[in-house]
């Protein structure tokens, strides 16, 4: 068997190899769960007027009917949609899925 037989063996069982351990890496961290929110909008408020909220009180938000709402992953920016209700219960159907780049901007 030749040297360059024995090397080209090892490279491709050193790949074999780099393709089970990447499996088996990704299948580590299928089962990490992970905390998902949807916001419908924002506010800010003083202490005052927390202190005087009541049933039927109104909180006026940030954005208009109709706008997408965002979808958090883990407190990150992940997605924007629109809400829908699947079996009586709100879902919330994708629209748009933040880039990679705009994701890393609201790491910061």
């Amino acid at each position: 068997m030749s040297t360059e037989n024995l090397e080209n063996g090892q490279a491709v069982e050193a790949a074999a190899n780099k393709d089970k351990f990447d499996d088996r890496g990704i299948d580590l961290l299928l089962d990490i769960p992970l905390e998902v929110s949807v916001e419908v909008g924002r506010s800010r408020i003083l202490v005052r007027d927390l202190l005087q909220l009541q049933e039927g009180s109104l909180v006026e938000l940030d954005k208009l009917a109709g706008e997408p709402l965002d979808l958090y992953v883990n407190s990150r920016l992940i997605a924007r949609g629109e809400a829908v209700v699947v079996n009586e219960k709100f879902g919330l159907r994708l629209t748009d899925v933040v880039s990679p780049s705009e994701r890393i901007e609201h790491l910061g």
